[in-house]
């Protein structure tokens, strides 16, 4: 996957700022915190959980099932691009 390479930076700092959310959904818990505040932050978490896979869903998409040398005009890559889009609509 030497594509997520060029990436590995920033979703590895993705992953670092979802461990925090987690570590946070636990201290709520620990402190037998609001459950309006744990909620939210499960949504929060679910929202970061769900980017991070739309990003990598997409690079998959892109270099993996879609020729990354194809004609942008072709209907392979319009086509590729409307899953992506479906895919993002769908994990937001």
């Amino acid at each position: 996957m030497s594509h997520t390479v060029r990436e590995q930076a920033k979703l590895l700092n993705r992953v670092k700022r979802i461990r925090g959310q987690i570590s946070g959904i636990e201290k709520l818990l620990d402190t037998e915190s609001d459950c309006a505040k744990v909620l939210q932050q499960l949504a929060a978490c679910r929202g970061a959980i769900n980017g991070l896979m739309a990003e990598i869903l997409e690079d998959h998409i892109r270099f993996h099932v879609m020729d990354p040398d194809l004609d942008p005009e072709s209907d392979q890559a319009e086509a590729s691009e409307e899953l992506i889009d479906i895919v993002r609509s769908y994990l937001k």
